[in-house]
């Protein structure tokens, strides 16, 4: 599972999605603050922007169930469906 966390985030992209073309296109699409990045069809997180966060959660609306999560640092909390 590709993991990042940075100060106040954490993301969590699962395995059966990091490597999927149409999955890293799709995040990198949604996402307002550039976390995510299509790296030649699999999912990259983009380490200095995951601060930027700004749990919109429209990364998380945008893959299948469980698929990504958000985890606040600061709380303990996930965003997740």
């Amino acid at each position: 599972m590709p993991e990042r966390d940075a100060i106040f985030i954490g993301i969590v992209v699962d395995d059966s999605i990091a490597g999927d073309a149409e999955m890293a296109s799709k995040l990198e699409e949604v996402c307002p603050v550039d976390i995510y990045a299509d790296a030649d069809g699999k999912v990259e997180i983009v380490d200095e922007n995951v601060d930027e966060c700004v749990l919109c959660e429209l990364c998380i609306q945008a893959a299948p169930p469980g698929k990504v999560v958000v985890k606040k640092l600061y709380d303990g909390t996930e965003l997740k469906r």
